[in-house]
């Protein structure tokens, strides 16, 4: 069992670094250069004013967690990339997150230029995301927003548009834009608001969510989820 999970670490670290090395080539030396760098700057002083042995006990580690923190970065960014601009990444990203406490309905509008329109119910309330065009995507937003808001009355709704435009938030921020909501609900209020939404449903043929590694953290660099 345990070297199964052991062989398992190692396939989605290999697999993660094949990913972000297709955006970075040079990604091996950035993360040498951030290990040797930050184990270098931990061990002077230490070196110095205790012993070299203790420099090196205390440094090796500090360094590799440094660079396994930015290959995490780098992996994230990669992963986002992958998937920027397919139609359900929005929801792909949100349903990715660790310990997620987010009900997501993928594409519950859509229209024949596969913008559309996500519903997310946690405990600010609901979030509205949509993905595309602004020119095309507002109206989708306000149709959705009434719909909703007849089941929900008393509930916040917001809206998120999600693309590359000025006003719109990028995919990479999105997990953090959510984050900063307030919380207005609480626990059994969410659940009480997902069962009356859940008469909505989705779009009819709804498109697939994206596929592919999505890490949310450097914990999740280095294990497979």
């Amino acid at each position: 069992m345990a070297k199964g999970k052991i062989r398992q670490s190692f396939s989605s670290i290999a697999q993660n670094w094949r990913m972000a090395a297709k955006s970075f080539p040079y990604l091996w030396a950035e993360v040498l250069g951030v290990f040797v760098v930050t184990a270098a700057i931990v061990a002077v002083p230490i070196w110095l004013l205790v012993n070299p042995v203790t420099a090196i006990l205390i440094a090796l580690p500090i360094g590799l967690l440094a660079a396994t923190f930015w290959f995490s970065r780098r992996a994230m960014t990669a992963a986002y990339a992958s998937i920027e601009g397919q139609p359900g990444a929005a929801s792909a990203v949100i349903q990715s997150i660790r310990g997620n406490k987010w009900a997501v309905t993928p594409a519950v509008a859509i229209n024949k230029n596969q913008d559309m329109v996500s519903r997310v119910v946690g405990r600010p309330g609901v979030i509205l995301l949509s993905e595309g065009p602004a020119s095309r995507v507002t109206s989708m937003l306000t149709n959705e927003r009434k719909k909703t808001a007849r089941w929900v009355s008393d509930v916040p709704i917001y809206e998120i548009q999600v693309g590359i435009a000025e006003d719109q938030v990028p995919l990479k921020k999105l997990q953090k834009t959510l984050s900063k909501l307030p919380r207005n609900l609480r626990g059994g209020e969410v659940t009480e608001v997902r069962r009356r939404l859940d008469a909505l449903g989705n779009a009819q043929n709804a498109l697939p969510i994206p596929k592919g590694p999505m890490p949310t953290s450097p914990r999740a660099a280095r294990r497979p989820r």
